[in-house]
């Protein structure tokens, strides 16, 4: 056995939940239509991992292709409407096809449609949470899809490749698989240049690593290689190990759990953030800007609440539990968090003692504009 061998069975030990997303280059054909005989395999090995004892969350994409095949569309509508038109009739005929090959290894299914206000409301998320390990305690394989036959663009996740991350958060999955048409990252576009390499293991994804992957994706699909490596990103940071693999042949699935060396693996962080502060960070919508004085920031990033006296301003109209984001004076990122004041509430106090918050008010909910709990802070760069 390999260093490298020897690595991958290192990293991906303890592997209890899977997150598997394919894409709709690997579920179609070049026409659109499904590919009935690949989709078989995949159905195959996602039911294999599961009678294993794996929990098991298939993340689709295809909808709109299948809707195209069924359409005889030779290409994606520009209308929305239109466009939601197609991917409800292929989301029909996706399902109806996975609950028919799926009942044929015994398993049941059960599907969730899901847009970005399921991730960006506290409530609905820990619902969709709750469903999905209660579908997996009952050895249901959930089958999770964009809601792309009645999403709009401010309320779109825009790609299953940030859904299957997003997912990922949802559950605290272990090992998140992306099949797609390429074999993983390589340091240059393979398709153009024969003597691209192929990396084998991300320990750190930097500007270099995102400079290496391309925006273009195929006619049917809405993700190339850089929405593989946001989703990376996303993915490592709550803990999730995250895997980018050719879906030509769908036992790399088993393949990767079995921890052959098949693929990209982009390797979780040892510092994970917790469930609540993933969602800070990656579901909800920003709604306001509360700015900060140096002093303010040097406190949050040694680990202290915000309090009134360090803010200079707020932007934006929003209530008190709105997630915001805090900038310095300097107009850059530093956190965000879910606030215990309205954006009026804050011109009163900021720059106020914390005393003097139910004088100014005549209320007073904390002594903290955001308690460092509720706060993700982002790391300088």
């Amino acid at each position: 056995m390999t260093n490298k061998e020897l690595k991958r069975k290192e990293l991906l030990k303890n592997i209890k939940k899977v997150v598997v997303k394919v894409g709709t280059s690997t579920l179609t054909k070049a026409d659109g239509n499904l590919n009935v005989e690949k989709i078989k395999k995949i159905v195959y090995e996602l039911s294999n991992l599961s009678n294993k004892g794996y929990d098991v969350v298939f993340v689709t994409s295809g909808a709109v292709g299948a809707g195209m095949g069924r359409l005889n569309l030779s290409e994606k509508p520009k209308a929305l409407s239109e466009k939601q038109a197609v991917a409800a009739v292929g989301q029909v005929a996706l399902m109806h096809l996975y609950q028919m090959l799926f009942q044929e290894h015994n398993k049941t299914i059960g599907q969730l449609l899901l847009t970005k206000l399921d991730f960006a409301d506290r409530k609905r998320y820990l619902i969709a949470r709750n469903v999905c390990n209660a579908l997996l305690s009952k050895k249901i394989i959930p089958v999770i899809n964009e809601n792309d036959a009645v999403v709009a663009d401010e309320i779109k996740v825009g790609d299953n490749d940030t859904m299957s991350a997003l997912v990922s958060g949802l559950i605290d999955a272990d090992l998140l698989i992306i099949l797609s048409d390429v074999n993983g990252l390589y340091n240059k576009n393979p398709q153009k240049y024969e003597d691209a390499v192929l990396f084998e293991t991300v320990d750190k994804i930097d500007d270099e690593i995102k400079a290496m992957a391309g925006g273009e994706g195929s006619k049917f699909g809405t993700g190339g290689m850089s929405t593989k490596i946001i989703a990376a990103e996303m993915a490592t940071k709550i803990g999730t190990n995250l895997i980018i693999a050719s879906g030509e042949d769908p036992s790399n699935i088993s393949k990767i759990v079995e921890r052959e060396n098949i693929g990209t693996l982009f390797v979780k962080e040892n510092k994970k953030i917790s469930s609540r502060k993933y969602w800070l960070a990656y579901g909800p919508h920003k709604r306001g800007v509360i700015i900060i004085d140096d002093g303010a920031e040097k406190a949050i990033r040694k680990g202290s609440s915000l309090l009134p006296v360090g803010v200079k301003s707020a932007e934006g109209n929003f209530d008190r539990g709105t997630v915001l984001k805090i900038t310095n004076l300097k107009g850059e990122l530093v956190a965000t968090g879910i606030s215990n004041y309205s954006s009026e509430e804050i011109e009163l106090i900021k720059g106020h003692k914390s005393e003097s918050i139910e004088k100014i008010l005549g209320h007073k909910y904390d002594d903290v504009i955001i308690h460092i709990d509720n706060m993700l802070v982002i790391e300088k760069k």
